[in-house]
C-alpha cells in the first residue's frame, strides 16, 4: 500500500495522533543533533566560550597584505642606549629559555680546557662562560638530625641536656616544613597521598600511608579556628558572591551491591568583597545550607540561577539577589547551532556590556564614578538585550522544547537580578572571580577522586579556603603554612583572624616563621 493510499484511508483522530508523534519525534531528533554536536567540541573543538567578532571587510587578509607591495616607510633616528647587564646565572648562561630565582640551589663544576692544562704556560684566563642546565635529584626529602649532648655537673652529679625544639604536632615525627609540603603537594598540586607515600619511598623514607593521612587531618585540624575567623569576615562583607560544587564524600549505606559507593556532597563556595573565599562542606544541595550558611547575613547576594538562592532572598529581608550574566550568556551559547543568527544577536549585544564593563576595570573607576558610568553607558546596552529578546520572542509560535526558547526565557525571568548591578557600584555583573576559585576544588576532584569521609570533605575545604585565598593575595602558600602553623600554638584567640591570609600578609608576611631546613 502506498503512502497516498494509506493517507486516504486515515480518519481524522489517526491523522492527529501521526502529527504528533512525528513533532515529538522531530524533537527528539534535534536534541540528540545537539548532543552530538557538544560531544564533537568536547572531543574535537575548543570549549573555550570565547567568541571572534566579525572581521572589517573592509581590512585586507594576512596573505593580501603580504602579497602587497609594502610602500616605503621614513626612516627615524633612534637615539643610542645601553643595555642592562643580565646575571649570566640568573638568565641561564649561554642557553637560551632557563630562568630562576636567586632561591634556587646552584651546584657549580668547574671545567678545565685539556689542552690548557697540557700547556699552563702557553694561556692566561681573560674570562669565562657559563652555561647552566636544569637538574633533578630523586627526592628533596631530608632529615633533620638534633643532636643534644648530656652532660654532668661534676659536684653533684646531676644530668642536664638541651631541650628538643618544639613541634608542631605533639609525637609527631614530621617537621613543619613537612607538614606544609605535604598540604601543599595534595590541595595546591593535586598529588594524591598514595603518590605522595610512593615519592616518599623511592626517596628512601618509609611511612605507614595512615600516618600521612593523620598528618594532613592533625594539621588542618590547628588551622580550622582560622578558617573560622576567614569565614566571619566574609560574611561581614556587603557583596557576596556563592556557588556549589559536588565532591564525592563518604559512603552511601545501602545494602548490596550498591554498598561501598561514595556519597554526592558539595562544596559551598562564598567570596567576599575583600578578596576571601571559604569553602563549606555539607551534605546536600539543599536550601537548609544557604540559609545556615548565610544567617544573620545582609548585603546584596550574587549567584547564578540556581533557585535556591532566589527563594532564600525573597523570604528574608535585607538581601538583594543579583545573578551572573556569564550563566545567561552560557544558555545562549548552547542555542547556538539551533538559531544562529538570532543568537549571533544576541551574543554580540553581551559582547557590547562585557567590553563596556571592561573600562570601568581597565580605568580603574572608583565606586562614585561606577554608577554614572553604567547609567550612560550599560544601562542602554541592558535595555537594547531584554528588548530585543522580546522582539524575537513576539515575532512567531516558540516550542517550548526550543533552545533559544529556553535561554531567552531564563534571561527576562531573572531581569530584576541581572540589573541589580547596574544599582550598585561594587556588584560586578557575573561570578567569573568565583569559577576561578573554584577550580583547584574541580582539578583536584579529578586527581583524589574523593573524600573517604565527610569529615575529611570538611578538612579539604578548611585547607583550600586558606590556600586559594592565598593565591588571590599573591601570598606563597608553603610561606604562609610554616609560619602560622608554628605562630598558632602561642597565639592570642582574640587575634586569631590576623592568622588569616589577607591580615597575615600586612602584619608577618615581611618577616615570617622559617623552619630549621630554611634558615640560613
Amino acid at each position: 500500500m502506498t503512502f497516498e493510499s494509506r493517507a486516504a484511508s486515515m480518519t481524522q483522530a489517526e491523522i492527529v495522533a501521526l502529527l504528533r508523534s512525528h513533532q515529538d519525534l522531530q524533537e527528539l531528533h534535534d536534541e540528540l543533533l545537539r548532543q552530538v554536536e557538544w560531544f564533537k567540541r568536547q572531543l574535537f573543538g575548543a570549549k573555550s566560550e570565547r567568541r571572534i567578532r566579525d572581521l572589517d571587510t573592509s581590512q585586507l587578509t594576512l596573505g593580501e597584505i603580504c602579497r602587497t607591495e609594502a610602500s616605503p616607510k621614513p626612516a627615524i633616528e633612534v637615539a643610542a642606549h645601553g643595555r642592562r647587564r643580565v646575571d649570566p646565572i640568573t638568565a641561564g648562561g649561554d642557553d637560551e629559555g632557563l630562568r630562576f630565582d636567586p632561591s634556587v640551589p646552584v651546584k657549580e663544576i668547574r671545567l678545565s680546557d685539556p689542552e690548557v692544562e697540557a700547556s699552563p704556560d702557553l694561556y692566561e684566563v681573560v674570562g669565562e662562560k657559563i652555561t647552566c642546565r636544569l637538574a633533578q635529584r630523586p627526592g628533596s626529602y631530608v632529615v633533620l638530625r638534633y643532636v643534644r649532648p648530656v652532660c654532668k655537673r661534676k659536684g653533684d652529679g646531676v644530668f642536664s641536656s638541651a631541650l628538643a625544639p618544639a613541634a608542631v604536632l605533639e609525637k609527631s615525627c614530621a617537621d613543619v616544613s613537612f607538614l606544609a609540603g605535604l598540604l601543599i603537594d595534595k590541595f595546591a598540586f593535586h598529588l594524591p597521598l598514595y603518590r605522595q607515600h610512593q615519592r616518599l619511598r623511592v626517596a628512601g623514607v618509609h611511612l605507614a600511608r595512615s600516618t600521612l593521612t593523620n598528618l594532613v587531618h592533625r594539621a588542618v585540624d590547628l588551622l580550622e579556628p582560622v578558617y573560622e575567623a576567614q569565614l566571619r569576615s566574609i560574611l561581614s562583607s556587603k557583596v557576596l558572591a556563592m556557588d556549589e560544587t559536588p565532591i564525592k564524600a563518604g559512603r552511601k549505606q545501602r545494602p548490596a551491591p550498591d554498598r561501598g559507593e561514595m556519597r554526592t556532597a558539595y562544596f559551598w563556595p562564598i567570596y567576599g568583597d575583600r578578596d576571601e573565599i571559604a569553602f563549606p562542606f555539607a551534605r546536600t544541595r539543599g536550601s537548609e545550607v544557604v540559609r545556615e550558611a548565610l544567617k544573620g547575613y545582609v548585603g546584596v547576594l550574587l549567584s547564578d540561577g540556581y533557585e535556591v538562592y532566589d527563594r532564600y532572598a525573597k523570604a528574608v529581608n535585607g538581601i538583594v539577589h543579583a545573578q551572573c550574566w556569564s550563566h545567561a550568556r552560557r544558555h545562549f551559547v548552547k542555542a547556538e547551532t539551533a538559531e544562529p543568527t538570532r543568537v549571533r544577536e544576541v551574543l554580540d549585544i553581551i559582547g557590547e556590556l562585557y567590553d563596556a564593563e571592561t573600562v570601568i576595570r581597565e580605568k580603574s573607576l572608583p565606586p562614585e564614578k561606577i554608577l554614572p558610568y553604567r547609567a550612560e553607558t550599560v544601562r542602554p546596552i541592558v535595555d537594547r538585550f531584554f528588548e530585543s529578546l522580546r522582539t524575537k520572542m513576539a515575532e512567531g509560535i516558540w516550542l517550548p522544547t526550543n533552545p533559544f526558547t529556553k535561554a531567552a526565557g531564563y534571561a527576562l525571568s531573572r531581569e530584576k537580578s541581572l540589573r541589580v548591578f547596574l544599582e550598585y557600584p561594587d556588584v560586578p555583573m557575573d561570578t567569573n572571580h568565583l569559577e576561578r576559585a573554584i577550580r583547584p576544588v574541580a582539578v583536584g576532584r579529578k586527581n583524589w577522586m574523593f573524600c573517604w569521609t565527610e569529615i575529611g570533605a570538611k578538612y579539604v575545604g578548611i585547607i583550600q579556603s586558606l590556600i586559594s585565598t592565598c593565591r588571590v593575595h599573591g601570598v606563597d602558600p608553603y610561606t604562609y603554612l610554616v609560619d602560622v602553623l608554628q605562630r598558632i600554638d602561642t597565639h592570642l584567640a582574640r587575634d586569631v583572624a590576623w592568622l588569616t591570609p589577607r591580615l597575615w600578609k600586612e602584619r608577618y608576611a615581611e618577616n615570617p616563621l622559617r623552619s630549621a631546613i630554611d634558615r640560613r
